[in-house]
């Protein structure tokens, strides 16, 4: 009865770290890391949670984007996004074509919105279009 009884805790645990195990490699967080640390684009949204802000990484820069619930002509929608860089160190490798990359792919999501940046990437385009 012992033997048994320990056989099953046994397989207990072995099924508890396989789901632990699979939950780590799945987290959308531990996705969005990795892409930071090779410099590829990634975009983590909860969109069902409008309060929830979203993380979109593009070559090596972090973004935060906060969402901003509005009315529309046929329903509440997402109408403004405002998106800031975490470091601004990170910046220096991204360029004008960049931004509009980024822009087109939260229009992609979010149709409605008008995407505002923040500093200093406000005035890095508006220095790029007085150019």
């Amino acid at each position: 009865m012992i033997l048994i009884l320990f056989r099953l805790v046994i397989l207990v645990a072995m099924v508890l770290i396989a789901y632990s195990v699979i939950r780590f490699f799945m987290d959308p967080k531990r996705k969005l890391e990795k892409a930071h640390d090779h410099k590829e684009y990634y975009f983590f949204d909860d969109s069902s949670n409008v309060r929830k802000n979203f993380l979109v990484t593009y070559k090596g820069a972090l973004f935060e984007g906060e969402k901003y619930l509005g009315t529309t002509e046929k329903s509440f929608d997402i109408i403004t996004l405002s998106i800031g860089v975490k470091n601004g160190s990170e910046l220096y490798l991204l360029e004008k074509e960049d931004f509009y990359f980024l822009e087109k792919e939260m229009d992609i999501r979010y149709p409605s919105a008008k995407i505002e940046w923040k500093s200093p990437v406000k005035e890095f385009l508006r220095h790029r279009e007085d150019s």
